[in-house]
């Protein structure tokens, strides 16, 4: 009897069931592997993406903080520009210009505006392009007022060198006119001097009045009752007719001056400044060109004294002639 080692169709139906369990078991573990690779590569890729991503806005970072240190930098190089010319022309006039206030309030504002965008935290490329753009308007305004400045700086020094010019000018006209002023005032003053009256012939008599009314010259001192002063005023073709004050100074024996306010005494000055007490002012009608006799009488309340009296004449402030009578002490039979 022949064998033949079939398998059984136990067998081959456990091996047919058993193939496909175990195939899907190997789909699903490569699946699962695939999975697992595809996982680590987008963690892997996610990683190196974030990395990269961090990396540019690190850069971006640096790029706009080196952005706005450079804007920073260059607003700083236009502050002081504008502060140096400002400076530079703080004396000039142009400050009163409404052009030039009208610019420094501009470049104020725009100076402000430019440090707010720059002061800004997390400023945006935007914002720093505008910054940058208003940095370099900024620029051309500092450009344009140091133009200005130096214009009214030229036509401040063609104001000034014509200015000096007219004071020259004026000076010159102010000397030329003191000079003639001088000339006149010496000419008056020689003319005033020149017209000064001038007296001579002087009598002083010393009288004594009688009690029928007769009168009697003496030079006894306790006969004298007035002293009679009479004096010529003598021609003068260069003062004008008219009237003239006569001042008569008389000088007692002590040194004193004869003076009595109820007769008419008083003070005038002399031309060097003295102010000198006068016995009398007489006021006369003068003519040019003639001679005239003045005369008057003193006559003091108390007796006078023996001695020297000195009687001087004054006209224009100053002295134009003078004379002395000498009174003396009576003998035992006077």
């Amino acid at each position: 009897m022949s064998f033949e080692n079939y398998p059984s169709a136990e067998k081959s139906s456990e091996s047919v069931v058993r193939q496909p369990q175990h195939k899907w078991r190997n789909y699903l573990t490569a699946f699962l592997v695939m999975a697992l690779l595809a996982t680590w590569a987008y963690i892997i890729w996610d990683k190196s993406k974030t990395k990269e991503t961090i990396q540019q806005k690190d850069l971006v970072i640096t790029n706009t903080s080196s952005q706005r240190d450079q804007l920073q930098n260059e607003l700083e190089d236009a502050t002081r520009l504008y502060d140096m010319i400002k400076t530079s022309s703080a004396n000039m006039v142009h400050s009163k210009d409404s052009t030039i206030s009208k610019r420094d309030r501009e470049i104020a504002a725009k100076r402000n505006k430019i440090q707010e965008l720059l002061s800004k935290v997390g400023a945006t490329q935007e914002e720093l392009a505008q910054a940058k753009g208003l940095i370099a308007s900024l620029n051309g305004d500092i450009q344009g007022y140091r133009t200005q400045v130096e214009k009214l700086e030229e036509e401040k020094m063609v104001i000034t060198k014509e200015k000096n010019m007219v004071i020259q000018q004026r000076d010159n006209v102010q000397n030329k006119y003191d000079s003639a002023n001088n000339v006149i005032k010496q000419k008056e003053e020689v003319i005033d001097v020149a017209t000064t009256l001038h007296a001579s012939n002087f009598s002083i008599l010393g009288i004594r009045e009688k009690g029928n009314g007769k009168e009697m010259e003496t030079t006894v001192a306790k006969r004298v009752d007035k002293l009679r002063i009479t004096f010529d005023i003598d021609e003068n073709r260069i003062a004008q007719s008219g009237s003239k004050n006569i001042y008569v100074c008389i000088t007692g024996p002590n040194g004193k001056p004869l003076t009595l306010e109820a007769l008419g005494s008083g003070r005038f000055s002399t031309r060097i400044g003295e102010e000198k007490f006068y016995t009398q002012k007489i006021d006369i009608n003068y003519t040019q060109g003639q001679r005239q006799t003045l005369s008057i009488d003193w006559k003091q309340q108390s007796d006078f004294e023996t001695g020297d009296y000195k009687i001087e004449v004054y006209n224009n402030g100053f002295k134009i002639g003078e004379g002395i009578r000498s009174l003396k002490k009576g003998g035992l039979f006077s």
